[in-house]
């Protein structure tokens, strides 16, 4: 364990809170009023049990990290409610909840190199590439003089997922999305 302050706390991050557990970090945003003190909110999973908290420290309390080891590992299947992933080095595989991968499950590709977060061999979080190339399955067609580039259409991806496209992107496209959020990057290069 190491000290650390609230304002240098990130996403991914496994601290242990004032209650002796371990927690991982989910979002962390500081505050930086004209007036009074800086705050660091941070949204936080207990490992132990998936307890999901929330809590306010000032940006120079310290705060106890623990290191956790990422591993490469790349995904294989669903079963069920869990994702397996494999390492590729040792063979072994390891399957997480639904509830840990959460939003990014979409986005899972076979064979996809993701990074597992490991505390005393026990998965904690993950971490997905940042983009990934999909397929446009269905868009409205691009209306003729439309200039503006600021608009977007929407558009249903091959995963499932809903996002806006610029409106010369056709279905059968394949473009590059942000995994995070699922938005629009660039048409693919292949």
């Amino acid at each position: 364990m190491v000290k650390v302050i609230a304002s240098g706390v990130r996403k991914g991050n496994v601290i242990e809170h004032e209650d002796g557990k371990l927690y991982v970090v989910l979002k962390s945003e500081s505050m930086h009023p004209g007036k009074g003190t800086p705050t660091t909110t941070i949204d936080m999973r207990r490992i132990s049990d998936g307890v999901k908290t929330v809590v306010r420290y000032k940006t120079t309390d310290a705060m106890e990290r623990a290191f956790v080891e990422t591993v490469t590992h790349s995904y294989l299947y669903k079963d069920g409610d869990m994702y397996v992933f494999m390492n590729p080095e040792s063979f072994e595989q390891i399957s997480l909840h639904a509830d840990m991968v959460g939003d990014a499950a979409p986005f899972l590709q076979e064979g996809m190199e993701c990074q597992i977060a490991l505390f005393n061999d026990a998965p904690i979080s993950i971490e997905l590439p940042q983009r990934v190339t999909l397929e446009i399955m269905e868009t409205e067609p691009a209306i003729k003089n439309q200039t503006a580039s600021s608009s977007f259409k929407p558009a249903l991806l091959s995963n499932g997922v809903r996002t806006l496209v610029p409106p010369h992107i056709v279905s059968g496209t394949r473009i590059v999305v942000e995994t995070a959020d699922g938005s629009y990057v660039e048409r693919a290069k292949d």
